[in-house]
């Protein structure tokens, strides 16, 4: 519990809150005129508040001729008087609608800028990530931190950091205010709110801690959704409907019984703040009755006092609402942090790159000594070493996990090695940038992704290629045919991951997006697996003209597709066990001559 923590335990969480929110402070200083004009607006807002119970006050002591009226109403008439101050007050309660209503626009404005930021700058950092982050992170918690958590985010500052200063600027000002009226009244209630401030902390440290926990279950929430949704045709086919439903059903529970702590503390806060208030009314009236009999109060200052007890306690009501926003914010703030925090492990080179050298002369790749291993010490690559000539075309292959999809990803440098390099036209991977090393490389694979979008604007990828050019990539790769079959022609709408399409046009307009960039190495990783006959025909007249003057890395199960290769890589178990070509292999009588047979027999 919060309440048993040590007191070093409490430094640290008080430390750590500090830094969390000072991660923030860099957003609110990019809408700098907006928080302080919000800011600055809270002045005359906490004094015009302060000062409407005074002119209540003020009237009924008028209007009973009390001494303690002030003395430019003294002499007045009693309507002129009335008039006066009901005058002073409707300019405060203009003065408090205009402010307040300019105050909260530019509050809820600034808290959306920030969370605009917030969320850029987490998009822009999760997609520099290395794809080993995403091996290990669920989808649906990322899209949690993305929304709702960065939703919070902006509390911290919309509601919750501005209207925390609002509701202070106003207990200051409603207590000078009574000081300058009665000190002993003002007393009793400032001493008043100490315990309540004691009580509200208690409960926030419990709300955060439940807020954290409800907040996690959402995430695998989300997360179990996501999965459900993205695999409904295995969940349908294998009738596992019930049985999602009951896991789901489970997960949803849990996020309930957190969501209930968080409103139990909340809901603790608030019934707390409204009995003491009317605690702090009774002791006002009790103490204040007592020093009117005694001659040493006037009703109008009493009545005043009533006002100021009720008022006294407002701003701290909501203090401790914006205080519980702002503990969403931290705990949003923190597992927002755990992100920003993960290092970009591939980033490019810092300084002056070397350059590539001509199409004519480039397409060498070399793997130096290259280990590799997704966990600690669990290599799946082990001492890889050989070269592909520019123009060579290579065939991978292995059984099952023998580590073939591994060196393409080092290879597009998705993943760095463990020891070793990898060199392509003898430079350094590590030593290109990103973007011009996958310009270099072109990568097919078995299921082609498509976003949600047109035809063209799914070959060219965001690049500002003429129409022209994405024609003539369709045109080169046998897929224009196709695509003007579709209803819009080149501009015809994808659904998410081109649903709309079947499996053989998703994988043409694949070859297209390689096609349009021309890169000198091509990779094909089983990519006219999912392919049928026509089609396949279709697309290896193109692979044959996009292979020419181009070093190719194909990888294939079916052993018959690679025949005609200049030479065949055999790995097993992360290791390079064999080497030559299809005949070479076959005389060999090694695994590749044991896979092929295995094949010929089975077709």
């Amino acid at each position: 519990m919060a309440g048993s923590l040590p007191r070093t335990e409490q430094r640290r969480s008080r430390e750590n809150d500090w830094r969390l929110f000072l991660r923030l402070v860099p957003y609110a200083r990019r809408s700098g005129r907006l928080l302080a004009t919000s800011t600055v607006l809270l002045v005359p807002l906490a004094i015009a508040g302060a000062i409407q119970p005074i002119i209540i006050g003020q009237a009924i002591s008028f209007i009973k001729q009390e001494p303690a009226t002030f003395d430019f109403l003294q002499n007045q008439p009693l309507l002129d008087g009335i008039n006066i101050l009901a005058g002073l007050l409707l300019l405060t309660i203009v003065v408090r609608l205009v402010l307040d209503s300019i105050q909260g626009y530019l509050v809820q404005n600034l808290g959306q800028q920030i969370t605009a930021d917030i969320r850029n700058d987490l998009f822009d950092h999760v997609t520099s990530l290395a794809v080993r982050f995403f091996d290990r992170t669920p989808v649906g918690r990322l899209i949690t931190r993305l929304t709702s958590d960065v939703e919070a985010l902006g509390d911290v500052f919309a509601t919750g950091a501005v209207g925390i200063v609002s509701d202070l600027f106003n207990m200051v000002a409603i207590a000078i205010a009574m000081f300058s009226l009665q000190w002993q009244l003002a007393a009793i209630l400032v001493v008043m709110l100490l315990p309540v401030t004691g009580l509200i902390i208690y409960f926030q440290k419990e709300y955060r801690q439940a807020n954290y926990k409800a907040r996690e279950e959402l995430s695998a929430l989300n997360s179990t959704l996501q999965e459900n949704i993205v695999g409904i045709g295995v969940v349908q086919l294998f009738r596992r409907e019930k049985f999602n439903s009951e896991l789901f059903r489970n997960i949803n529970q849990r996020y309930v019984k957190e969501v209930d702590r968080t409103i139990f503390y909340d809901s603790a806060v608030s019934a707390t703040l409204e009995w003491v208030s009317l605690v702090a009314i009774a002791a006002v009236l009790w103490l204040g009755g007592t020093l009117i009999l005694q001659g040493n109060l006037a009703l109008g200052t009493l009545s005043a006092f009533v006002i100021f007890a009720q008022r006294l306690f407002d701003p701290l009501r909501q203090f401790a609402e914006k205080f519980t926003a702002i503990q969403s914010g931290f705990t949003a703030v923190e597992r927002i942090s755990d992100i920003l925090n993960e290092p970009i492990e591939i980033r490019d080179p810092v300084g002056v790159t070397p350059k590539l050298p001509d199409a004519a002369t480039r397409g060498e790749i070399r793997f130096e000594h290259v280990w590799f291993a997704y966990k600690n010490d669990e290599y799946v690559l082990k001492d890889l070493d050989f070269t592909i000539r520019p123009g060579e075309k290579i065939a991978l292959v292995g059984p099952t996990g023998a580590g073939k999809s591994s060196i393409i990803r080092l290879l597009c440098r998705l993943y760095e090695p463990t020891q070793g390099r990898i060199l392509v036209d003898g430079i350094d991977v590590r030593n290109l940038p990103q973007h011009e090393l996958r310009q270099h490389i072109g990568v097919i694979l078995q299921d082609g992704f498509l976003f949600a979008g047109d035809v063209k604007g799914n070959i060219s990828l965001g690049e500002d290629y003429p129409f022209a050019d994405i024609q003539d990539a369709a045109e080169r790769t046998n897929v224009a045919k196709l695509i003007e079959q579709l209803p819009q022609g080149y501009d015809t709408i994808l659904r998410e991951r081109g649903t709309n399409l079947s499996g053989g046009q998703k994988q043409l307009l694949a070859f297209a997006r390689v096609a349009i960039r021309s890169p000198q190495i091509l990779v094909l990783d089983e990519a006219t697996a999912s392919l049928d006959v026509s089609t396949e025909a279709l697309i290896q007249e193109a692979l044959d003209r996009l292979l020419v003057g181009r070093t190719a890395i194909i990888i294939a199960h079916r052993l018959s597709t690679i025949r005609n290769v200049d030479r065949i890589f055999v790995l097993k178990r992360g290791q390079l066990v064999e080497s030559g070509s299809h005949d070479e292999l076959l005389e060999l009588s090694g695994l590749y001559a044991s896979l092929y047979r295995l094949q010929m027999l089975e077709s």
